[in-house]
């Protein structure tokens, strides 16, 4: 029997478990370095953590759940509902919990890979599933004097619940994803918040409402009413990435859209608008959902500040211009290390090659997959995986298929598989062609490198990459032979 070794039970963790275990695959291992399962949504607890994906449509087809308490569910909600799916399917008996890997190499006499954990125990596998995700990392801009200050200082990703912010002065710096949620969250209670923007971003309403008792016995007793939901999100979703990549008429429908609904929120104070209206194309950052950031940052103690910042000093932030924006408390929405993709593991595959070192411009895999030398070592959520405009659950079972696929067909292989090297370069030419010519070359994101290289997102649609992600074995060579 193969022996599968899968990194991290979150949403990728999961869903790859999930299909080998239908298929019959049952040696299979998942090392999780917490306590729980969950992934992002164990992590990050912040103030009004949600999704901004409709739970409907961030959810697996296999596992509707008819109880969502809203459209748009919140943190606790989603970890409940991947414990719930651990348990459905029998999950949580594979997984070794507290356990964090910290390299992994492919041992060329055996064919096989090594798994070594941070205590320093190694395990031997036959495949190995790298499911770290592409945001489990949080990033730390590059300030000077960040250490220096006095008061408590965290970020969003690490949020401190033992600092009680009631009545604080509090410096926000980052205007991402987890800003515009937490923001006003932490608005009604602090004296003061001082809002540092580097770069706003576009922002849509947030069509949320609650699912009562009446939507849940609905859903229950007519499936179809939930899946009609479900269908009705995809193609908003796929409209979206449709208007950044291909319909310049589409993108200037929700270009006015944003600037309709901004504003109006901003209405009541002069010049707010001006601040937080971007200055980059529409869609070349992530276009957020929200119905109440723009009113908190329209409150009376609240100052959003675009002048850059020049240090942290022991009593606050101070900005380019020379003044000192003192502060109880300093929070870091500055989102995540999206583009270190599998660190900070050490991976060797054939020959001892280093997988960092073969991304030194960029991580890239075929179909976000597979990298050659790198005998039958799979990803979830790897490189240009993500979406610009839709679900990553979609992908992530997409991929999931995949790599059920892939290991099923090792028995007719008779080795490990390895990518062709030719067919990654044609793939991955074909790719960075696209995202040349797309939306998202033209700013600075969390979806380009240091390097300029987008490394996260697909060029195209889901349902293209649900078509282009089919595993054929032609793609791939035996080691071997």
């Amino acid at each position: 029997m193969t022996r599968i070794g899968i990194i991290g039970a979150g949403f990728g963790g999961l869903a790859a478990a999930i299909e080998l275990k239908k298929a019959g695959h049952d040696d299979i291992v998942v090392f999780e370095k917490a306590d729980e399962v969950g992934g992002v949504w164990r992590e990050n607890t912040y103030p009004g953590a949600a999704c901004d994906v409709p739970s409907p449509f961030y959810s697996f087809s296999f596992e509707p759940n008819p109880r969502w308490p809203r459209r748009f569910s919140q943190q606790p909600a989603i970890l409940d509902y991947l414990k719930q799916a651990a348990d459905t399917y029998d999950v949580r008996r594979h997984v070794r919990f507290g356990v964090e890997v910290s390299s992994a190499a492919f041992d060329d006499t055996k064919n096989t890979w090594t798994v070594t954990l941070a205590g320093g125990e190694s395990v031997e596998l036959d495949v190995l599933v790298a499911a770290v995700g592409q945001l489990s990392r949080p990033s730390w801009p590059e300030i000077e004097g960040r250490e220096t200050f006095a008061g408590p200082s965290f970020h969003s990703a690490e949020w401190d619940h033992s600092v009680d912010l009631t009545g604080k002065r509090v410096a926000v710096i980052g205007t991402g994803a987890s800003a515009i949620q937490f923001v006003p969250e932490i608005q009604r209670e602090v004296a003061h918040l001082d809002m540092f923007q580097r770069t706003a971003p576009y922002l849509l309403p947030r069509p949320d409402t609650e699912f009562h008792g009446g939507h849940h016995k609905l859903f229950e007793r007519v499936p179809a009413t939930q899946l009609a939901e479900r269908a009705g999100w995809y193609a908003v979703m796929e409209g979206l990435s449709t208007a950044f990549l291909y319909s310049k008429p589409l993108s200037a429908l929700i270009h006015r859209m944003s600037r309709r609904h901004m504003a109006k929120q901003t209405k009541p104070v002069p010049g707010l608008f001006e601040k937080v209206w971007p200055s980059y194309p529409v869609g070349c950052k992530r276009i957020l959902f929200s119905s109440d950031y723009l009113p908190a940052l329209a409150k009376p103690n609240v100052d959003v500040i675009t002048t850059g910042i020049a240090e942290i000093t022991p009593d606050g932030v101070r900005t380019t211009d020379g003044e000192l924006h003192e502060a109880d408390v300093v929070i870091y929405g500055t989102g995540f290390r999206s583009t270190e993709f599998l660190s900070p593991m050490a991976i060797t595959g054939v020959g001892g090659q280093d997988l960092h070192e073969q991304w030194h411009e960029g991580a890239r895999a075929y179909c976000g997959l597979t990298v050659p030398g790198f005998p039958n070592l799979l990803m979830m959520y790897g490189p240009n995986t993500n979406t610009g405009g839709g679900s990553i659950v979609f992908f992530l079972e997409v991929q999931a298929t995949y790599v059920r696929e892939f290991v099923d067909h090792l028995d007719v292989a008779g080795g490990p598989l390895t990518v062709k090297p030719e067919v990654d370069q044609e793939f991955d030419d074909k790719l960075q062609g696209r995202l040349a010519n797309s939306v998202w070359s033209a700013c600075s994101s969390w979806y380009r490198n240091a390097n300029g290289r987008i490394t996260t997102n697909w060029p195209g649609l889901g349902l293209e990459y649900k078509r282009r992600a089919k595993f054929d074995a032609d793609d791939y060579a035996v080691v071997g032979r």
